[in-house]
C-alpha cells in the first residue's frame, strides 16, 4: 500500500512538472563575446540541476581521495586495537585456565601493542608469579608501575595479594598501608589485612579489620568470633605483666564481643592471675543467667578476690545452686568462694561434694590446701598424692 502511494505521488509530481514546463515560454540568453547562446528556461533548469549534481559528485570524489591515507591509518589502528584486545582476552582466559606460559605470551603481545598496557602488565606479572619466575614477575610489575596512575590501585592490590601468596607479609603490609593512606578501604583490602595482621601478630589491626568487615556484612558473626577471640587473647597475653593495662584492656572490650563464652573462659584465668578476677564477675553472671555452662560456673571462683566480694559472689552462686544442685563446677566455685569468705566448714562440704561429682586435679588441690590450712596434714597429703597420681595418669586439670 505504501509503495502504491509513493508511485501515485511520483506520477503526479511528474505530470505537474510537465504541465508547468509546457506553460513556461521563457528563455535564457548566454553571452560570452564573441559567442552567444539562447536556451529555453526549462532546458537551462535541467542543465543547472545536472551540473550541480556532477559538481557535487566530483567534490565528493576528490574529498574521499584526499581522505584515503587517513582512512587507511584509522583502519590499521582499529585492526591493531582489535588484535591487542583479542590478545588481552586470550591472556585472561589462559590465566584462568592455569596455562600460565600461554597467558604470559598473550599478555606480552597485548603490552607490545600499547593497548591496555597496564592491565597486560598485571596479567603477565600474575602469570610469571604463578610460574615462580621472580625475575620476570618483578620486571612486569615495573612495567605496570611505569604506566603511572592508570592502574595504580590495581597494581598495589596485585602486589599485596601476590606478596601474601608468597608469604612476604612485610611487603604486603606496605602495599596495604599505601592503599589505606590513599583512602582505599574496600572489602578486598580489609580481607587481605586480616591475613597480614594475623601473620605479623598485629592484634590491634586484626581487631580493626575484623570489626569493619563485620560492619560491612562481609563476615558473619560466626566467622568473626574466632578472629576477635584470638586477637583479644593474644593482646591480653602481651599485657599480662602489666596488671593495670590488662584491666584497662578488658574494660575496653565491647559488650557484644564478651558474649563469646570461649573468650571469657580463657580470659578469666589471666585476669585472676593478675589480681583482677573480680572484673569478670558481671560478665560471668550475665552469661550464666542467659544459658548455664558448668565450665563457666567453675571460673566464677575467681570473682571473689576480697572477703566482701567473696560474700557477694557466694550469695549469687548459692542462688544458682538451687537450680543446678549437681553441677560439679558450681560446687567447686562455691568451695573456693567459701574459702575466700573464711567459711571453712562450708568450703570443705562444697569441695567434697564437687569431688564426688567431678574428681579433678584442681578440686583435690583446693581441698588439700583447705585441709592443710585447718591443720589436718595427713588428710591434705592424701589429696596431694591423689592429685599427683591423676596428673601422672594424664587426667585433665580443669
Amino acid at each position: 500500500m505504501r509503495a502504491l502511494i509513493w508511485l501515485i505521488g511520483i506520477f503526479a509530481l511528474a505530470a505537474g512538472l510537465a504541465m508547468a514546463a509546457g506553460l513556461n515560454e521563457g528563455y535564457v540568453l548566454l553571452v560570452l563575446p564573441p559567442w552567444r547562446a539562447q536556451l529555453s528556461l526549462n532546458l537551462f533548469a535541467v542543465l543547472a540541476v545536472l551540473g550541480f549534481v556532477v559538481a557535487y559528485l566530483l567534490v565528493r570524489l576528490v574529498r574521499r581521495t584526499l581522505e584515503l591515507p587517513g582512512r587507511v591509518a584509522q583502519w590499521r589502528e582499529r585492526r591493531r586495537r582489535e588484535k591487542a584486545g583479542l590478545a588481552l582476552r586470550e591472556a585472561l582466559r589462559t590465566l584462568f585456565e592455569g596455562r600460565f606460559a600461554q597467558a604470559l605470551k598473550f599478555a606480552s603481545a597485548a603490552f607490545s601493542s600499547g593497548e591496555s598496557a597496564a592491565m597486560a602488565s598485571l596479567v603477565a606479572a600474575r602469570a610469571a608469579h604463578a610460574m615462580h619466575d621472580d625475575t620476570r614477575y618483578r620486571i612486569w610489575l615495573g612495567h605496570a608501575a611505569e604506566q603511572g596512575d592508570d592502574a595504580r590501585v590495581a597494581r598495589l592490590m596485585t602486589e599485596a595479594e601476590l606478596a601474601i601468596d608468597g608469604r612476604r607479609f612485610d611487603e604486603a603490609a606496605e602495599r596495604l598501608e599505601t592503599l589505606r593512606q590513599a583512602g582505599h578501604r574496600h572489602i578486598a583490602v580489609l580481607r587481605m589485612s586480616l591475613t597480614v595482621a594475623s601473620a605479623l601478630e598485629q592484634w590491634d589491626e586484626l581487631l580493626r579489620a575484623t570489626r569493619q568487615l563485620l560492619k560491612h556484612k562481609a563476615l558473619t558473626a560466626d566467622q568473626a568470633a574466632p578472629l576477635l577471640r584470638r586477637a583479644h587473647l593474644e593482646r591480653m597475653h602481651e599485657l599480662r605483666s602489666d596488671p593495670v593495662a590488662l584491666a584497662g584492656y578488658w574494660n575496653a572490650i565491647p559488650v557484644d564481643e564478651l558474649h563469646d563464652r570461649r573468650l571469657v573462659e580463657r580470659a578469666v584465668p589471666m585476669l585472676a592471675a593478675a589480681g583482677h578476677g573480680a572484673l569478670t564477675r558481671r560478665t560471668l553472671e550475665r552469661l550464666l543467667d542467659n544459658e548455664w555452662d558448668g565450665a563457666l560456673a567453675r571460673l566464677y571462683a575467681h570473682c571473689g578476690d576480697g572477703e566482701g566480694d567473696a560474700v557477694a559472689c557466694l550469695a549469687k552462686a548459692e542462688g544458682w545452686l538451687k537450680r543446678q544442685p549437681n553441677d560439679g563446677g558450681l560446687l567447686f566455685a562455691l568451695g573456693r568462694l567459701c574459702m575466700g569468705a573464711q567459711l571453712w566448714g562450708k568450703a570443705q562440704s562444697y569441695l567434697e561434694a564437687s569431688l564426688n561429682r567431678t574428681p579433678t586435679v584442681d578440686v583435690r588441690l583446693a581441698l588439700a590446701g583447705l585441709l592443710e590450712r585447718l591443720g589436718r596434714q595427713e588428710e591434705a597429703q592424701k589429696h596431694y598424692r591423689a592429685a599427683a597420681e591423676m596428673v601422672a595418669g594424664g587426667a585433665s586439670a580443669k
